[in-house]
Parts: structure tokens; C-alpha cells; sequence
């Protein structure tokens, strides 16, 4: 299961926008609209599910914040969703404000939203029907759509401090466990993962810090001269060997490989590969950020 958060349109809340005490609108989801994690969702997303809400009879949650486990957390309750032309509005009812069960969360809750302090408003759905859409113009190369989702809950939430590395965490470690599962990866989902893999690569090569780069081998007299060097710099002697308690060998300069000399500082980084990186890293990003939707393991 996912969550989502957009930034709320709260369009009334309470007795002074006409509302009945209690009540609020708001518009929970935009369509046609990216988000910073790259899905979509298309109009119609919701249409199924609200059906199917609606055959059940049972309300909508309303929960604070995605705290499913603290009942009090669970503040009111959907009285109609509507896909609209902007996206999903919703109509819910903040409950046990007053009287012997008043819930001291739901009236906090509640005071937030009609003082506009609430501007987040986020869902809980897994994905019923979703895609990659290749895009060579998207700084990403692509987004995901969502068309069908399932719809579990809504809810009013502040936004995290830091949402996005705790998204990527979790979605890492979502991988992991699939991985070590020993389920079988379509080959599609392969490639992607492959892809990430790659990706992981490139960031950490241009990323790689400075006390893990080798020092460059230091020139020796001859070379700064241009005279021939002794017979032990031009191979027919060997070099003196290091005493016993030194942890690391000298390597004499005319053992570099051509290729090793021929290759730069990593150190001396132009801007057009800082900018490669730059777009690596946003690539990085949006592939784990949604490898948990392409992640479909088979039984």
C-alpha cells in the first residue's frame, strides 16, 4: 500500500463556510498533475473503487497522518467522494467532537482545518492499473500513470521533514525483502532493476569522496629534468623493496598502464559531467521511487 500527499485545497470548513459543524470539502487528488515522485493520475482513477465503496456501505476512513494503529488517529469519515474536472473531492465529517466520547484528536484535528493550518491532505490506494510512460523530453525520460487505484483511506497530515529520503528508504528495503523472497522478476522488471543498478554505479562514480581517490604517484627527479632516469626507473635493475613493517608498496611509475595514464584526475570534474551526474541522480530517484510499483513478483 501507498500513500500519497498533495498540497489541499481545503474549499470550506465548518459552520461559517456553510457547512454543518464538523464538516469539511476538500480536494484530496489532482489530476493531470505530477507529483515530486513522477506518477500521474489520469481522470477515472478513482471510479471503481468509489463503486465499490459504495456497495459495501461503509464509509471512507478519515485518519489523521496515516496512523492507522492509534484508534483516536481515526477522526471522522467520508460522506461522498466526487471525481471532478480538477480531481477526487471529498466531503467528510470530523467525528465525536463533543459529548462523553469526544475525541481530543479529532477536535484538534478539526481546529486545524478551519484555521488553514492543515495544507496537506494525503490517500492510502494500491495500484490497480498503472504504467511507465517514456517521455524523451521529460527531464526523467518518463513518468509513471496511475489509471485505476484503490482507494483505503484519506486524511488531513503535516508534511514530513524530510518525506522523501524516508520514502526512498522504505521503498529500498521493500526491494530488498522482495528480492531475498526468492520470487521470480519478469523480465522487465529485471531490466529496471538492472537499470537502478547501473544507476547506483554512475552516482557513486561521480559522487566517489575525495580520501578514497588515489593520491597521484608522486614524479620522480628524471621526469621533471627530462633526463634518463637510473637503472632502477628504467626496469633493468629492481626497484629497493619496502621494509617489512610498511603496509603498502611503492609501485614504480613505468608500471602504470597507458590506459591509467591516459585517464583524468577525477578530481578535475567539467560542468558538463557535473550536470550528468546531476540528471543521474534525478534518474536514480525516480526509479526508486517507483520500483516497488514495477517490482511485480510472480508467484
Amino acid at each position: 500500500m501507498r500513500t500519497m500527499e498533495v498540497t489541499a485545497k481545503v474549499k470550506a470548513a465548518g459552520t461559517a463556510d456553510g457547512l454543518a459543524d464538523g464538516q469539511f470539502l476538500a480536494l484530496v487528488s489532482v489530476f493531470n498533475n505530477e507529483d515530486s515522485y513522477g506518477d500521474v493520475v489520469r481522470p477515472g482513477a478513482f471510479t471503481q473503487t468509489l463503486q465499490e465503496w459504495a456497495a459495501t456501505g461503509d464509509p471512507v476512513p478519515v485518519i489523521w497522518a496515516h496512523q492507522w494503529s492509534d484508534p483516536f488517529a481515526h477522526v471522522g469519515h467520508v460522506l461522498r467522494a466526487t471525481e471532478t474536472l480538477e480531481g477526487l473531492e471529498v466531503l467528510g465529517q470530523i467525528d465525536d467532537l463533543t459529548g462523553d466520547d469526544q475525541n481530543p484528536t479529532a477536535r484538534r484535528v478539526y481546529s486545524l482545518l478551519k484555521g488553514r493550518r492543515v495544507k496537506q491532505f494525503s490517500f492510502a490506494y494500491d495500484v490497480g492499473e498503472g504504467g511507465w510512460i517514456s517521455d524523451d523530453e521529460h527531464p526523467w525520460g518518463g513518468y509513471y500513470e496511475l489509471r485505476r487505484l484503490d482507494l483505503h483511506e484519506v486524511g488531513p497530515c503535516l508534511l514530513g521533514v524530510n518525506r522523501e529520503t524516508e520514502l526512498l528508504a522504505v521503498k529500498a528495503q521493500s526491494l530488498a525483502t522482495g528480492a531475498k523472497a526468492g520470487r521470480v522478476l519478469s523480465q522487465a522488471n529485471y531490466d529496471r532493476l538492472t537499470a537502478a543498478y547501473t544507476s547506483i554505479g554512475e552516482v557513486l562514480a561521480a559522487a566517489e569522496p575525495e580520501k578514497a581517490r588515489r593520491p597521484a604517484t608522486p614524479k620522480n627527479a628524471s621526469e621533471e629534468t627530462g633526463q634518463p632516469g637510473s637503472a632502477a626507473a628504467s626496469g633493468d635493475t629492481p626497484p629497493a623493496q619496502p621494509a617489512e613493517t610498511e603496509s603498502a608498496q611503492v609501485v614504480p611509475e613505468e608500471n602504470k598502464s597507458s590506459e591509467e595514464e591516459a585517464t583524468p584526475d577525477p578530481r578535475e570534474v567539467s560542468p558538463e559531467d557535473t550536470a550528468k551526474a546531476g540528471a543521474v541522480s534525478a534518474r536514480l530517484r525516480t526509479e526508486l521511487a517507483f520500483m516497488e510499483l514495477e517490482f511485480s513478483l510472480t508467484d
